[in-house]
């Protein structure tokens, strides 16, 4: 058995999260290491590109960002993000983010 580094809680060797604080593990797969850090690309990528229109910038940067931030500490990600992200930001990196099991 191990322990959470988060909140000390015991937690089975196989386990993704922590049942107690909902933690990462940080046993994440290679394919999903992947398909994250594509879809921060195509976030990113998508973002520059809708530099020529203003508004659209009030919610592809803040998206990005918070994506990114998530990534970055092994935070979850949830559906509805997934979805926004899909019709607002990146079709491909909604596609991905969705595809992504964490």
């Amino acid at each position: 058995m191990a322990f959470c580094k988060k909140c000390g809680t015991e937690i089975a060797d196989d386990a993704v999260i922590c049942p107690g604080c909902g933690a990462s593990t940080n046993k994440q797969s290679s394919q999903s290491s992947t398909l994250k850090t594509v879809a921060k690309i195509f976030m990113i990528l998508s973002t520059v590109f809708m530099g020529f229109a203003l508004i659209p910038l009030a919610w592809c940067i803040p998206m990005t960002v918070i994506y990114c931030k998530k990534v970055n500490n092994n935070e979850p990600v949830g559906i509805g993000f997934k979805i926004c992200s899909l019709l607002f930001v990146s079709l491909i990196a909604g596609i991905l983010m969705l595809c992504d099991n964490d």
